[in-house]
């Protein structure tokens, strides 16, 4: 089975890349028109008046190297397919199509392919009277003996520094030492949990479950060790130790870089985890998190760090007119602001009644267990985060519990107290709605009602204000019989009983009316029963037993 959206594989290039010029946010590259199998992107608004940047390779790399084509960085993208360097007569096409009297200035990956193309259409321009230099970047350190560093990462930076560099109208030997002197101090390093998927071709599954491949290669190769791993302190304490060997205590900038499977909130915590660790102390410059270089859709990242200069920080620093760079930022110390805490609206007293501290104990310590259970269940009619949602709010009461604060021997304070912790501790609406049930439960008890009618109210504003009712498929369908029997007189145990049909009910519904059940078709939810009915059927079962 196709793990890519495509339409065909043999057009996926060329619409991929048809749609990022159609998509480019300053309307400043083309399609360079020399025949079918040739796809270059062109600056359209250069001049050749200044020394020309060309770079590429293979697809799949992106914002690689299209997105780096604008003013102060590329002139021209050189694109091959997916993982294959771009033919000999594309990479000439580049060259004698965009480079002025100034010369060219080849940036290439150190890969064979690419090495290869790339010189012989150098070779070639030169023999027809062109100027050109090429430069090798090799910034992978994660295989320390291999004589032939890949170039990953980092190229980004070098694209940085040499457009810049071109932008200021020099000479192509002065383009070329800013480009070799980047080149020189640029070190990268990257991990990955998997590898990617490549079009047409079935994925690379030799990453087990829980560990890391560190110096998977940005095409899929095999990298340098696995780590039994995937703790992200652990990780990049590793790569951070691996970057800052052999390194002064001088400033440099340091590329997040995503290759393409890592959600924003993991780069978010890798950056974190970057900066706090030792070789943070000397990041002046900080590039991302964002894809720059990536890998298709590995599952995985990489760092890279220069070595900064005057110059080569005034060069990062400096903007550009592209779709894919990140601009750099000045690292800043982390600032908090001093908050008002809002203040509980009662304040309480603790005090003791072991009945009423054995029902609280069962209650959270059954929606504690049942967390994984509940996750499970609700990862078939849901977002799969019931358990944890309960289970948190739970353990927030548990641990109140034994720390001895809670006012168990007034009931409408501990209802009101408990109401307020489950809506600070419990994520989204379902927080709010089992405080709402509480607070107002809370109230009622105050104003002299009994416990079961209170709970009763309770429910009445949780679905007043929620929207559920009695059969939409939610922990209503269980909750109000189960008051309904306590009102009733019929005990715990009669309660029990209610809240389990009512559950049970959930399963024959076909359809719901709230919560994220309601996007689902009557296929997805046939049989299954609603994790919050189903949560509040083993509550009750336990308090019965």
């Amino acid at each position: 089975m196709s793990q890519f959206f495509m339409h065909q594989k043999s057009e996926l290039v060329s619409e991929a890349i048809e749609g990022t010029l159609l998509s480019h946010p300053h309307h400043t590259l083309s399609l360079l028109d020399v025949g079918p199998d040739i796809r270059v992107v062109v600056r359209n608004d250069w001049d050749k008046s200044k020394v020309a940047l060309i770079s590429g390779g293979g697809s799949g790399h992106e914002p690689a190297h299209v997105g780096f084509v604008g003013e102060g960085m590329l002139t021209a993208a050189v694109c091959g397919d997916i993982f294959a360097s771009p033919s000999v007569d594309a990479v000439l096409s580049a060259i004698i199509n965009v480079t002025g009297e100034k010369g060219c200035l080849l940036i290439v990956k150190n890969y064979t392919g690419d090495r290869l193309n790339f010189g012989l259409a150098a070779e070639k321009a030169k023999k027809l009277g062109f100027k050109v230099e090429l430069v090798m970047v090799k910034d992978d350190i994660a295989l320390p003996d291999n004589p032939q560093p890949r170039g990953i990462a980092g190229t980004a930076l070098i694209h940085k520094i040499a457009g810049y560099a071109a932008a200021e109208g020099k000479s192509l030997e002065e383009v070329a030492a800013a480009a070799n002197e980047a080149i020189a101090a640029t070190a990268s390093i990257g991990l990955a949990f998997s590898s990617c998927h490549v079009p047409g071709e079935q994925q690379d599954e030799r990453v087990k479950a829980g560990e890391s491949e560190l110096g998977m290669g940005i095409h899929g190769e095999p990298g340098a060790s696995t780590l039994k791993t995937q703790d992200s302190r652990e990780i990049v304490a590793l790569l951070a130790e691996k970057l800052a060997a052999g390194q002064d205590d001088g400033k440099i900038a340091l590329l997040v870089n995503n290759l393409g499977g890592f959600s924003s909130l993991e780069m978010a915590v890798l950056t974190r985890e970057a900066l706090h660790s030792p070789l943070g102390k000397n990041v002046k410059l900080l590039i991302g998190p964002a894809t720059l270089v990536s890998a298709l859709d590995m599952k995985g990242f990489s760092l890279s760090t220069m070595r900064l200069t005057d110059y080569l920080q005034t060069a990062l620093l400096a903007p550009v007119k592209v779709g894919g760079w990140q601009p750099a930022v000045e690292i800043q110390p982390l600032n908090t602001i001093k908050g008002e805490k809002v203040a509980r609206r009662q304040q309480v007293t603790p005090s003791d009644n072991t009945q009423t501290a054995g029902v609280v104990k069962t209650v959270c310590r059954t929606l504690v267990a049942l967390e994984e259970e509940l996750n499970q269940l609700d990862a078939r009619v849901g977002d799969g985060d019931t358990g944890s949602t309960f289970a948190a709010g739970a353990a927030k009461v548990l641990k109140a519990l034994e720390a001895g604060t809670l006012p168990l021997n007034e009931p409408s304070l501990l209802l009101t107290l408990i109401g307020e912790e489950l809506a600070v501790v419990m994520g989204g609406s379902s927080g709010v709605l089992m405080s709402i049930m509480f607070t107002a439960a809370g109230q009622k008890l105050e104003e002299g009602e009994s416990l079961s009618q209170a709970l009763s109210w309770g429910l009445d504003r949780m679905q007043h204000y929620g929207g559920a009712k009695l059969g939409h498929r939610t922990m209503i369908d269980a909750l109000h019989p189960a008051f309904a029997a306590l009102v009733a007189g019929k005990g715990v145990a009669g309660a029990a009983s209610a809240a389990k049909e009512g559950a049970d009910e959930t399963a024959k519904m076909t359809s719901a009316q709230a919560g994220r059940s309601s996007y689902l078709n009557k296929e997805s939810l046939n049989g299954v029963k609603d994790p919050g009915a189903y949560a509040v059927e083993r509550v009750f079962s336990a308090l019965a037993s």
